[in-house]
């Protein structure tokens, strides 16, 4: 059966999302606010028109051609009503730059395994595959599960990155139709869990032992932010809860902050409110990896640009190697 969700990019070439060389397919809609979420334009479930100032020549055939007169082109910018607007995507369409971009496009389950199927010989060569990310991919859980069902069916490999909070029917749906799992713990505190992700925490908790008792390969991920995540109290928790309730987890990511999202917070009048913050010294990160070995997780890695370094690099006990953010 076909079904049809929102998704605001295909990834393709992703080193990062899975073993192998993936595609990465970002979901719209996530139940999480995350104070440093870096995918704002996923948050909301419905898609929403945005402007780049930086490719607009002042052609306005946007401003003429849209048909619910949501769009005006001023000295300070381009204003768009989003109460008039109904995502047509004409303004897109017509704009010869590229500066009006609709945010989330309307797939059929059926046309988006198809395009992801293009990619499949990179799949099988590096042992890779999709993973299903976002927002959230169980925040649409039949479009998500049609599209690992499909992708599976045709001998693909299908990761699920997922932040834990849904239904526990939702979660073990999923799981029945995917290969690995990516899995979120950001906090061990439950009133920060609340104030800063906008969620409670036992529902996370609770699903990531129905992931571990699924059997399933796991990586479990970390962001790493300043004065929210990074302290060391909060990773020797999460590295506790792996040790002793997650025991098939692979490895362990932690994530260091960067600051690369600021500029979509200002596509939707929003500043982004870690914009200040510095970002982490490699001493810091190091430490806090080491911290989790201690705890009995023996593959620990950390990636990220540090306040004392120029590239993105992976670290563990095993290897060095660049990567992408």
């Amino acid at each position: 059966m076909t079904s049809n969700g929102f998704v605001t990019n295909i990834q393709r070439c992703s080193t990062e999302d899975g073993p192998g060389i993936r595609t990465t397919v970002f979901f719209k809609g996530c139940p999480m606010k995350c104070v440093w979420c870096h995918n704002i334009e996923t948050i909301d479930a419905n898609p929403v028109v945005v402007w780049y100032a930086v490719k607009c020549i002042g052609d306005q055939a946007c401003v003429r051609s849209c048909p619910d007169s949501a769009l005006e082109l001023t000295p300070d910018g381009m204003i768009i009503n989003h109460d008039l607007c109904q995502v047509c995507g004409t303004c897109e369409e017509v704009c010869p730059t590229g500066a009006m971009k609709v945010m989330g496009t309307n797939w059929a389950s059926d046309d988006l395994i198809k395009e992801l199927l293009r990619d499949k010989v990179f799949f099988d060569t590096s042992n890779g595959g999709v993973t299903l990310s976002g927002g959230e991919a169980t925040y649409q859980s039949e479009f998500a599960t049609d599209i690992a069902i499909g992708l599976q069916e045709n001998g693909v490999h299908v990761a699920l990155d997922t932040c834990g909070y849904c239904s526990e029917k939702v979660m073990r749906d999923m799981l029945e139709h995917v290969d690995m799992i990516l899995y979120d713990l950001k906090i061990m505190d439950p009133k920060k869990h609340e104030e800063f992700t906008g969620v409670p925490l036992d529902r996370v908790l609770a699903n990531a032992k129905i992931v571990a008792d699924s059997g399933k390969p796991i990586w479990i991920r970390t962001p790493i932010i300043p004065e929210h995540t990074d302290s060391a109290e909060n990773i020797r928790s999460i590295a506790q809860f792996i040790a002793t309730q997650m025991q098939n987890v692979e490895r362990y990511d932690l994530l260091a902050f960067n600051r690369m999202c600021t500029d979509k917070y200002t596509l939707f009048d929003l500043e982004y409110p870690l914009k200040d913050a510095d970002l982490i010294t490699e001493e810091t990160m190091e430490h806090l990896a080491e911290i989790a070995r201690q705890e009995g997780v023996s593959q620990v890695a950390w990636s990220g640009m540090t306040k004392n370094s120029k590239i993105h690099i992976i670290h563990d006990e095993q290897e060095e190697r660049p990567c992408a953010n």
